[in-house]
C-alpha cells in the first residue's frame, strides 16, 4: 500500500490526537521583522522497533506554519505588489 507524504511503504498510521492546541512561537529577526512559526502534525506511523532498545520506532510527517506580524517598512518592496497587481497566486 502506497502511503502519502514520503511515507515507506511498510509500517502502520498510528491514530493520534494532541493533548494541547500547537503553540506559536515568536521569533524577533534582526532585520526587524517579527514572525510567529508552529509545526502542525499530519501524520505518524510506527515503522518497527529499534533493533537495540526494542522501543518502537515511529515517523512523523508535519508542516511548519508561518505568519509574518511585524516587517520594517524599508523590507517591503511596493514594485512587486504593482507587478501582479490583478494576476492570481494561484496557477
Amino acid at each position: 500500500m502506497a502511503i502519502p507524504g514520503n511515507f515507506p511503504d511498510q509500517g502502520e498510521l498510528v491514530e493520534f490526537e494532541t493533548d494541547d492546541e500547537p503553540k506559536w512561537v515568536t521569533v524577533k529577526l534582526k532585520d526587524g521583522s517579527v514572525i510567529q512559526i508552529k509545526m502542525e502534525i499530519v501524520a505518524i506511523m510506527r515503522n518497527g522497533n529499534d533493533v537495540n532498545t526494542g522501543l518502537p520506532l515511529y515517523m512523523v510527517q508535519a508542516t511548519n506554519i508561518i505568519r509574518v506580524l511585524k516587517v520594517p517598512k524599508e523590507l517591503i518592496s511596493k514594485k512587486k505588489q504593482e507587478e501582479s497587481k490583478g494576476q492570481s497566486l494561484y496557477r
